[in-house]
Parts: C-alpha cells; sequence; structure tokens
C-alpha cells in the first residue's frame, strides 16, 4: 500500500492558489482512475483506489499547510506505512509553470508544507515538485504562493494534471522515469511534421547551341571559284 499525499490549505477561497497544487493533483488522479468518493480522516480528506496493480490512498491534510505533517504522520502511523511508501505532490517555486520533477529525500527548501512533514516522519519520502516559478523577490512570495493562478496558466495548468494522472500507475509501481514521460507527452506534445519535402528541381535542359552550322566540304573547283568573287 502506499499514500500520496497532496499539499495545499483548506477551504474554498484557497482552492485556486498556487499553493494548493498538490490537492489538484490528487483530484485529477481521484477522478480519473475511480476512487472512492473523499471521507475526512487524519484530520484530513482521504480516499482509495487502485492505480495500475497497486492499491493507494490519497490524503489532502486539511490541518492548512505549516502543520501538514499531523496529518501525515497519523495516516502513516494507522496503516503502518514507512517513508518510503508516500509521495508528497506539492508546489515548486525553484521550477518554470510547466515543468516537473521526481526527487527521492533530500531538504525541504523552506516550503513550510514539507517543513512539517519532515519534522513529522523524516525526509525520506518521495517528492512531486511541480514548477509555478518565482515571483523574483524574496518578499513576494507569500502573496505569490497565495494568489490564484493567472488565466494564462490555464493551459499548461491543465495538461500538467491530466499528465500527472496518465502516469500515476507508473508513479505507483515505482517506474519514476516512465511517469516523467507520460506527464512529458502532455506538457510537450511531439510535433507533427505536416510540410512535404520540396520536390527536387528539375535539371536545366542542355542548352542550345547557337553558333553557325557547320558548312558541307567543298570541291577544288568551287574553291578556285571563290577566289575570283
Amino acid at each position: 500500500m502506499q499514500l500520496f499525499v497532496g499539499l495545499g490549505n483548506p477551504g474554498a477561497q484557497y482552492a485556486g492558489n498556487r499553493h494548493n497544487v498538490g490537492f489538484m493533483a490528487l483530484d485529477r488522479i481521484a477522478g480519473d482512475h475511480g476512487f472512492a468518493p473523499w471521507r475526512g480522516k487524519f484530520q484530513g480528506a482521504l480516499t482509495e483506489g487502485r492505480l495500475g496493480t497497486e492499491k493507494v490512498l490519497l490524503l489532502k491534510p486539511e490541518t492548512f499547510m505549516n502543520r501538514s505533517g499531523q496529518s501525515v504522520g497519523e495516516a502513516m502511523r494507522f496503516f503502518r506505512l514507512a517513508p518510503g511508501d508516500v509521495t508528497v505532490f506539492h508546489d515548486e517555486l525553484d521550477l518554470a509553470p510547466g515543468k516537473m520533477r521526481v526527487k527521492q529525500g533530500g531538504g525541504h527548501a523552506g516550503h513550510n508544507g514539507l517543513r512539517s512533514i519532515h519534522a513529522a516522519i523524516g525526509p525520506e519520502y518521495r517528492r512531486v515538485r511541480i514548477g509555478i516559478g518565482h515571483p523574483g523577490h524574496k518578499d513576494a512570495v507569500s502573496g505569490y504562493v497565495l494568489h490564484d493562478f493567472a488565466k494564462a496558466d490555464a493551459d499548461w495548468l491543465d495538461d500538467m494534471l491530466r499528465g500527472i494522472s496518465d502516469g500515476a500507475p507508473a508513479l505507483a509501481a515505482g517506474d519514476a522515469a516512465k511517469f516523467a514521460t507520460a506527464v512529458s507527452l502532455r506538457t510537450n506534445p511531439p510535433r507533427s511534421s505536416t510540410s512535404k519535402p520540396k520536390p527536387a528541381a528539375a535539371p536545366d535542359p542542355k542548352p542550345e547551341t547557337s553558333g553557325p552550322a557547320e558548312e558541307a566540304p567543298r570541291s577544288p573547283l568551287q574553291r578556285l571559284a571563290d577566289r575570283f568573287r
């Protein structure tokens, strides 16, 4: 059994925030893969289902972002899971919008949700880092992540969430490369060329000669007569 955790803040006023992209990812997975209805448990919203052959729990902590570890730790203890069984989906300032990376272990880079999870279960869990870009100055970060995605973000965000859902069975099976490929096929689909190759240029026709035609040989008598003309 695995536990997929999406990070965000509860409440309708936060639903479209950049900080809530982890919630969005889990909602898409649950909807596309026929998971059970969400129910309140472990200080969060929980559902369960299957991704491929793997049984997977989806958890959206409702403790607010900076206390996400309380919900995650409680669920892990109940199901007797190890940190390696946990995958956390979260927003990532250090990746451009539309980019995604999978990471195993490591630091929390100042992300309050990850900081709380680190404190509760340690750092050895897997993360799906969903790029949202950086506002350009650290003082603007809080307002940026707690603001809704712009209308201009709608297309890449939808592609990202669809790709995450497409690749979720591979991620559950432990194949991070196949998961990343599924996301890439949505966010950077291969371009098919519709232009036909230009036909090879026809060779230039052989230039016609414009010089005088050769004269027929003249008899000795004709050559003698030419002298008196």
